[in-house]
């Protein structure tokens, strides 16, 4: 164990795992834990150091010490008439802001990238870690940091820190003392970081350009165009600049020379011919109606609701109260609001359904407080190692009191006429389960999440290989 205290002004994160061997930590930052590592950069001087590494806990501190004199005396850009007190007295020696994003970016470059050369595999793989950051300034509270972080998959703890101690009359301040927990890779912790604490703090301490845009594409491409908050994140993060706002947002959400919803919904009536002879999609709503008519469930998620003919039964033969769909394609969104008729739709019947644009596998309090959620023919378009993360999205955080979820029986596949030995049903399908993997795979999860699990199939039942579509059901 090293000494990790550090005299003078600073700014403290630390990011620990238990992931055995837990010293793969240095591994993955690219810095041995025996040491303490020093870097020069131009607000003062960032200082790596690992508080404890061993077997089962390893915890790396980062220590950033800035000279805000010194900032001012090299500051760089229009002077005017800017001469403030603030520029020498205020947060930034001490609390979690760009400063620290700037220097988590040098000192974890290789770490960003996801790559290790000693543990290439380790890098690519989603393990339990935290991170501790004692002063974040947050410009709107818990809440904001609870809107960006939870649907990332964190557990958060915050306590607010008062003004001062000793006179609590004088109320909270702006900052939070926050832990971030989850399990993830350490490449998706630090790029979540790197983009949202700029976002909580709504300041950075350097001039935003159209370089920032870039920045922001390539640190959160992978997670922020389904991020229910991303119209947020990139104003902020982009000094509430509208015209480099608007640029970023057309840009992440552009669609590429072939649109992924084209392909989608051809790929989708590809999977519809082959099942068409057996009216197999009709037995599959039929099935999942008849599960919400018995458990009388009156509130009811449908999560990857495509475009909504599923919502649609469900408004007309259930006694639901509340019908929403998530989905997390805009376009398939407003097929389904063309197929129920929203704007035409009367004001009762309007008041029971809600649309709205989410991804299964972040965490989502819209989610919450629902009698029943169904996921129909959706776990296969998930790549595999997300679908941890889609688990505890669902059944750990939304909670639902029913589930209802059904994929393709991989068996059933060599009986489908029109079908190529050996293909998918869906060229969007990651993988297709045999009935003892979907099995093991509910089972596993009725047992971590307190749910009591049956499972069925769906269509036509073949004595050898079973029926073309298998349904669980979760029941708490």
């Amino acid at each position: 164990m090293i000494d990790c205290s550090i005299k003078g002004d600073l700014m403290l994160l630390t990011i620990s795992t238990t992931h055995e061997p837990a010293t793969d930590l240095g591994f993955l930052l690219h810095k041995n834990p025996g040491r303490v590592h020093a870097t020069d950069m131009s607000f003062g001087t960032v200082h790596v150091v690992f508080s404890e590494a061993n077997e089962e806990r390893c915890t790396a501190a980062v220590v950033v010490e800035v000279d805000p004199v010194g900032l001012v005396r090299d500051r760089k850009g229009p002077k005017g008439n800017d001469f403030s007190l603030d520029q020498y007295v205020n947060d930034r020696p001490y609390a979690a802001s760009s400063f620290l994003c700037v220097a988590i970016n040098k000192l974890f470059g290789t770490a960003l990238t996801g790559r290790s050369k000693e543990r290439p595999e380790l890098a690519d793989t989603a393990i339990p870690i935290s991170a501790h950051l004692p002063v974040v300034p947050c410009r709107g509270g818990e809440q904001i940091l609870r809107r960006l972080f939870e649907p990332l998959g964190y557990t958060i703890e915050a306590t607010t820190i008062p003004l001062d101690s000793t006179f609590p009359k004088w109320g909270d301040s702006r900052y939070l003392n926050v832990t971030l927990a989850g399990t993830c890779r350490l490449r998706d912790l630090l790029e979540h970081l790197f983009v949202l604490l700029p976002v909580l703090d709504d300041d950075k301490h350097y001039w935003v350009g159209p370089d920032e845009v870039d920045k922001l594409l390539r640190r959160g491409g992978e997670w922020l165009s389904v991020h229910p908050e991303r119209e947020l994140i990139a104003h902020r993060y982009l000094r509430h600049d509208r015209r480099l706002t608007t640029d970023a947002l057309a840009r992440l959400l552009a669609d590429d020379p072939v649109d992924p919803d084209d392909v989608g919904a051809a790929h989708d009536e590809e999977e519809a011919i082959v099942e068409k002879p057996i009216s197999l999609n009709d037995q599959r709503l039929a099935a999942v109606v008849g599960q919400l008519q018995a458990s009388g469930a009156r509130r009811i998620v449908d999560l990857g609701c495509g475009g909504g003919k599923l919502v649609e039964r469900i408004l007309r033969d259930t006694k639901a109260e509340k019908v929403l769909g998530v989905d997390v394609s805009y376009r398939a969104l407003q097929g389904a609001a063309r197929r129920l008729h929203l704007d035409t739709m009367a004001p009762r019947q309007r008041e029971r359904v809600e649309l709205i644009q989410g991804a299964l596998t972040y965490r989502d309090r819209r989610l919450q407080g629902f009698d029943a959620a169904t996921v129909i023919e959706v776990v296969e378009h998930l790549d595999p190692p997300r679908l941890g993360a889609f688990e505890r999205a669902l059944f750990a955080y939304a909670r639902p009191g029913r589930v209802i979820v059904t994929t393709p029986n991989v068996e059933y596949n060599a009986l489908f006429a029109t079908l190529p030995e050996g293909s998918l049903r869906h060229r969007d399908h990651r993988f297709e389960w045999t009935r003892a993997q979907f099995e093991v795979w509910a089972a596993d999860i009725a047992e971590r999440h307190g749910y009591q699990v049956e499972i069925s199939g769906i269509g036509p039942d073949d004595l050898e290989r079973g029926a073309p579509t298998q349904m669980a059901v979760f029941q708490q």
